[in-house]
């Protein structure tokens, strides 16, 4: 049989009838490719598409901190959204033109909210794959004329679909008008002409070195109309991330071990924020507690417990730094 000669068809049905041997895949991935272009309000691929969506969401709101981010993140979610209804309803829209600037120290979630991002804007139908390539200065700069270019074409390629997220961004600028750097800023600038509406580009960097990044092309700001900025987390709001991190790998602190955590986090945070690494540098401290504990109870005498291999000891953080 014909897929020409089938009446409209439900997900299952289609699905069905590739089962049953009564149409081909290719003919299937057509019909399928047709359903998902109904316009009908209700199908199993919009009630699926939605709870992925929200699923999404909701592990935006269960990120630690951030309040401002979430709330330009849902910000734009609404945003989408409306236009998108506007268009059908055959009313005028806004451009969807999500050019991101993050602006934050490291370790305050940039690189977590940009997957989120992604994710949001594949549940949204904004971008059919939402994947996120991570990408810094030696990714796109090359080692002689014309190749830059063609190393930054080259991650464009990859991040089609989805959203090419440059950390230190600012880095492409530093070395002035000889500097291959200022190649790459062109081949992106170029890139979100030529591919509009086909992939995001979010920089990502320190405050005021985004600010004079953004400095070094004319046309580059105006390309940018969401700039996020990220603030450093609080020792409170750090001790809960930490506790987090151990949770997902099943281990716990002694109250002895997290006083000397928050000893260590007080200290951090007394720190220049560009030699303390928020987040970043707490899972690294968890992630030495973690492997000096293994150490100890290797050398430790005796049989070791349930609860030896649980629990984290204040001595597992060492002297600190």
């Amino acid at each position: 049989m014909h897929y020409n000669n089938l009446g409209p068809m439900t997900v299952d049905e289609v699905l069905q009838c590739l089962e049953g041997g009564k149409i081909s895949p290719a003919e299937a991935f057509t019909l399928f490719r047709n359903l998902n272009k109904s316009v009908e309000p209700i199908s199993v691929a919009k009630e699926d598409s939605q709870e992925q969506l929200q699923d999404v969401l909701a592990e935006l709101d269960s990120l630690i901190g951030l309040r401002g981010v979430k709330e330009l993140v849902r910000e734009i979610q609404a945003f989408v959204r409306i236009q998108k209804r506007r268009a059908v309803e055959q009313l005028a829209t806004e451009p969807l033109v999500l050019h991101t600037v993050f602006k934050g120290n490291p370790g305050t979630g940039k690189t977590t909210v940009a997957r989120i991002l992604g994710r949001m804007y594949r549940h949204m139908e904004v971008l059919p794959r939402g994947h996120l390539v991570e990408v810094e200065r030696a990714d796109l700069v090359g080692e002689y004329i014309g190749h830059t270019a063609q190393k930054t074409r080259e991650q464009i390629k990859k991040a089609i679909g989805g959203i090419l997220f440059i950390d230190e961004a600012y880095s492409l600028a530093r070395g002035g008008e000889k500097d291959f750097g200022k190649e790459a800023i062109d081949a992106l600038v170029k890139a979100m002409e030529d591919h509009k509406d086909e992939f995001v580009l979010i920089l990502a960097g320190y405050t005021n070195e985004m600010e004079f990044f953004l400095q070094s092309n004319p046309g580059l700001r105006s390309r940018f109309p969401l700039h996020i900025d990220f603030p450093d987390y609080n020792s409170s709001e750090l001790l809960a991330i930490a506790e987090l991190m151990l949770e997902r790998r099943q281990y716990r602190l002694t109250e002895q071990a997290r006083r000397r955590l928050v000893l260590l986090i007080q200290k951090g945070l007394r720190m220049e924020a560009y030699n303390f690494g928020n987040a970043r540098t707490v899972r690294n401290w968890i992630e030495l507690a973690i492997r000096r504990q293994a150490v100890r109870l290797v050398q430790k005498p005796g049989d070791m417990t349930r609860r030896d291999l649980l629990y984290i000891e204040s001595e597992d953080f060492g002297e600190g730094w």
